[in-house]
């Protein structure tokens, strides 16, 4: 499959620590260009990679025909806009999450890109790993027996001058972590929450700091979410079945040596084992996967999944006023 030449709208901390590593482990993606408001950011990142183009505005990639697709890492409240833009120029998208501030905006950026015929993917890395389809394919086949319970925990302390904590740019702890817990519930059980409750903290800005959610499910799955911008470093899932459990440390992290743990049975002194995987980089499966969708023409899961999971955070918020 010819690779699929990608262009970067930002150069910050997620570009620099986990999107450019991916790129050289990427069979399907091709960096060929990086731009950055910022005078003196980008260049220093693509150095060494001659082929890569650096602009000094979003604009300039996008009427560049060399490039077909591109990577929006910006914060959440320019996701809309940006998506808007890059579809009207004829480029696929891939948008970090949560893909947009509101459901509306959502619904904008999905429309967008239908029209003018381009992909919209929203960046749930995680969820392309071997680990997690293997999760979810043990959970579908009754490996666990009926699935009962969903916990995620996922916390750290936040730098207070963080953007993440201006509500105006998307800000809070469930639209940065709490997204996780919501989208895995969902990739898990293949429903819509039909009962969502919420309560939180707030920090001076008016974004929300600690939070915790509870999702119930058709299917009899409970969803427990926790997340937090003001505790230790926190990254876990456990997936609870009436017969069996899987226990995920690091569940959204992208490190090597990553394992499930696997209680294969609800006894008390069940039998367990440890599967483990071949190290992959997860942003390089998540850009295979886009790529993918690009060549192939079916997305999976499609835009709808992103507006979908925008309905459930949006809701969430709803309850905090």
């Amino acid at each position: 499959m010819e690779p699929v030449n990608i262009g970067i709208l930002g150069a910050g901390r997620i570009v620099q620590r986990r999107m450019l590593p991916a790129f050289p482990q990427s069979q399907h993606g091709r960096l060929v260009a990086i731009a950055s408001r910022r005078p003196g950011i980008a260049e220093p990142l693509v150095a060494e990679r001659s082929e890569v183009q650096v602009y000094g505005n979003y604009d300039d990639i996008l009427q560049d025909d060399h490039v077909q697709a591109v990577y929006i890492p910006a914060a959440g409240d320019q996701h809309h806009p940006l998506t808007i833009a890059a579809a009207e120029a004829g480029k696929h998208v891939l948008c970090e999450k949560p893909l947009a501030c509101t459901v509306v905006q959502a619904l904008e950026m999905q429309q967008a890109c239908r029209e003018a015929g381009v992909v919209l993917m929203d960046a749930f890395m995680w969820r392309h790993h071997p680990r997690a389809l293997k999760m979810r394919e043990m959970v579908q086949s009754g490996q666990i027996g009926e699935l009962r319970v969903v916990n995620v925990s996922f916390s750290f302390d936040i730098d207070r001058s963080d953007w993440r904590l201006d509500p105006a740019r998307g800000g809070g702890a469930v639209w940065d972590l709490g997204c996780y817990g919501v989208n895995c519930a969902r990739y898990l059980t293949g429903e819509e929450p039909h009962h969502i409750y919420s309560r939180t903290v707030h920090w001076s800005t008016g974004a929300d700091m600690t939070t915790q959610v509870a999702l119930n499910f058709d299917c009899g799955t409970l969803a427990n979410i926790d997340c937090s911008f003001e505790a230790p470093f926190r990254c876990r899932l456990e997936v609870v079945g009436t017969g069996g459990r899987l226990e995920l440390d690091r569940a959204f992290q992208n490190e090597p040596g990553c394992v499930i743990q696997w209680t294969k049975s609800a006894d008390r002194d069940a039998e367990t084992e440890e599967i483990s995987f071949p190290d992959a980089d997860q942003f390089a499966c998540e850009l295979d996967h886009f790529c993918t969708s690009i060549r192939s023409g079916a997305l999976l899961p499609p835009a709808e999944d992103g507006v979908a999971n925008m309905r459930v955070m949006e809701s969430i918020a709803s309850q905090w006023t």
